[in-house]
């Protein structure tokens, strides 16, 4: 079973396990990552291995430094803008490889772009430290909901790995916004954990929604899934049903739902997104056959929300595919 470490004593352990061609779950702001050497080979198989992920499913590379994101990438004038105004944090940007980058092809799946991330605190450091980048989905299996907890993590892939590095409840709760600049035109490939309005400040343009295949990490039409099967913007609660409440309004026969948890009785879009996987894997535990899930708005943080509940609803069988909800 691995071994849960608080920050502050995880380093070197993490470190040795990262040298040696193994896999470690990381705290990021965002979710828990299942962390390996971009650069080996090896590590990035094991962690496709570990999360049971397709290998056409292509990895966030992870960097410390805008200097290291060069040496992998070239950035346009734009995608430079958006790093400036966002890295460190949950923004990743897909864009074209540099010759010779050292990145593992596996971590591209076959791709001629590369999607890139900066995170903010242990991940940073631990990638400074190691000197190059950490290929780092979610730690979780794949398909699944992901791990905002070590706990979590710990209950879902702890008995293939060594190490998970407890930094608490993560504070966004949401996997990264993915953007991708095409001829000067930025189009969201993935919503996260910055909103679109954000994005658009700051770029002085307009977003375009929608993909065309895999073309990033996270793009799976069924993904996020619970055990129980999900209905979302319900008005009513049928018999049986658990119950992912929003704000203070009630869906119709809430009374009778097994269990309930409120993403935000507020409201608020931050507290539901940081909230949203957490509360979905404790109502999968009450045994429900379903979830209903109460209609969250679309604007902001509700965007990138709508679509992990549409992702986690989709018909299991459909894993191959890619979903466009613009």
């Amino acid at each position: 079973m691995a071994e849960i470490l608080a920050i502050g004593e995880a380093m070197e352990q993490a470190l040795a396990l990262l040298e040696g061609g193994d896999v470690v779950a990381i705290p990021t702001e965002t979710v828990y990552g299942l962390a390996g050497d971009a650069s080996n080979g090896v590590a990035v198989a094991r962690i496709f291995e570990v999360k049971g992920r397709p290998r056409f499913n292509p990895l966030i590379a992870h960097v410390a430094d805008r200097a290291m994101a060069d040496r992998i990438a070239s950035f346009d004038p734009l995608s430079a803008k958006l790093a400036e105004a966002f890295w460190p944090g949950p923004l990743t940007l897909v864009l074209p490889q540099r010759a010779g980058n050292g990145i593992h092809p596996l971590v591209t799946a076959g791709l001629d772009t590369i999607a890139l991330r900066m995170p903010r605190g242990f991940g940073g450091e631990l990638i400074s430290r190691l000197g190059r980048p950490l290929a780092a989905p979610s730690a979780n299996s794949s398909g699944k909901i992901s791990g905002t907890t070590a706990q979590a993590v710990a209950a879902d892939l702890g008995d293939r790995i060594r190490l998970v590095v407890d930094g608490g409840a993560t504070p966004v709760g949401l996997e990264s916004t993915i953007l991708k600049v095409e001829n000067g035109k930025l189009r969201l490939l993935r919503p996260g954990g910055i909103g679109a309005e954000e994005i658009e400040t700051v770029a002085g343009a307009k977003l375009s929604r929608g993909a065309g295949g895999i073309e990033a990490p996270g793009m799976l039409a069924s993904h996020y899934a619970p055990g129980a099967a999900m209905r979302l913007n319900v008005g009513k609660i049928a018999e049986g049903e658990a119950l992912l409440a929003f704000g203070g309004n009630r869906a119709e026969g809430w009374e009778r739902a097994v269990a309930l948890r409120n993403l935000s009785e507020r409201g608020d879009l931050r507290e539901a997104a940081s909230n949203l996987f957490a509360y979905m894997q404790a109502l999968d535990r009450v045994g429900a056959a379903a979830i209903a899930v109460e209609p969250i708005p679309f604007e902001g943080l509700g965007e990138a929300i709508n679509d992990r509940l549409a992702r986690a609803a989709a018909p299991r069988d459909k894993t191959a595919e890619s979903i466009s909800l613009f």
